[in-house]
């Protein structure tokens, strides 16, 4: 087990590694129920099309020249294709006019899955605290990379190519 979590926070007794459903879990030792299911997280990604451009933005925390589709984690309760629409607005001050499920994809490195839309937005952007800079780029311009949301960005290409 990689995960970090050593005691239960329901009772405080030790976790220990246990066979269940056939998976190495973390459970219990006291038997009080608990079990650390360690699922991924979901996360909504998009590829926000502005005036005919496809936006990628940089945050803060990245190096300079790395760009990326917003992105961000589904609230509890959340429709996915509301949260999408929430983080456009959160992070860049825009309204998504309409959006369009990609598809979804594992993130095993940050143990995530990613739930990503083209989104069509309007309105002024404006970037929030997490952002540094952003960059529009013509779709025919636009390049996928082989891990993370770039699958996404794949999957819209082909398709909009197909189309």
């Amino acid at each position: 087990m990689t995960s970090r979590w050593q005691f239960c926070p329901c009772c405080g007794a030790r976790l220990v590694d246990s066979e269940l459903a056939g998976r190495r879990r973390l459970t219990c030792a006291a038997a009080c129920g608990f079990v650390h299911w360690d699922n991924p997280a979901p996360v909504l990604a998009a590829l926000v099309e502005y005036d005919g451009h496809i936006l990628l933005a940089r945050n803060h925390a990245w190096a300079v020249g790395a760009f990326g589709l917003i992105t961000g984690f589904l609230e509890r309760d959340e429709d996915p294709a509301a949260g999408v629409a929430r983080e456009v607005r959160e992070e860049l001050n825009l309204e998504a006019v309409a959006m369009t499920l990609i598809g979804v994809y594992p993130f095993a490195r940050k143990h995530e899955v990613i739930i990503a839309y083209h989104v069509v937005a309007g309105g002024e952007i404006r970037l929030n605290e997490e952002l540094a800079e952003f960059r529009l780029i013509t779709p025919d311009k636009l390049k996928a990379w082989d891990f993370g949301t770039g699958l996404a960005v794949g999957d819209w290409l082909a398709r909009r190519a197909a189309a």
